[in-house]
């Protein structure tokens, strides 16, 4: 289990690093603001916890990952004006909040990958 929570690192890191980066996108449909970055780095987070689940046969990997990354999140949105990556704006919060949101959706998932007893 040591190898899935030291890989969950790096990929937590990556997961927060792109995430933050894209969250800010967004597109102006008739006049309304929608914040589709927010949306893809939730997906991608998603997809990170996902593979890490599957591949180490565990939700602990996932439930890492997504710890770390919201641990992350929540410092960049806290920084001193001017230093912050992570603005309260509706794609920031959607960014920082839905971490939680899908990592327990990836956890209650990826259980159906956990090792069975023998």
């Amino acid at each position: 289990m040591a190898g899935g929570i030291a890989t969950a690192v790096p990929a937590a890191l990556f997961a927060a690093l792109a995430g933050t980066m894209l969250h800010g996108q967004h597109l102006v449909v008739n006049g309304v603001e929608v914040p589709w970055g927010a949306v893809a780095a939730l997906v991608l987070l998603g997809a990170v916890e996902l593979w890490l689940g599957a591949a180490f046969r565990s939700p602990l990997p996932a439930a890492a990952c997504g710890v770390l990354c919201y641990a992350l999140a929540g410092w960049w949105s806290t920084l001193e004006s001017g230093k912050r990556l992570i603005i309260g704006d509706l794609a920031g919060n959607v960014w920082v909040y839905g971490i939680a949101g899908v990592t327990l959706v990836v956890l209650a998932w990826s259980r159906r990958f956990a090792r069975r007893g023998r």
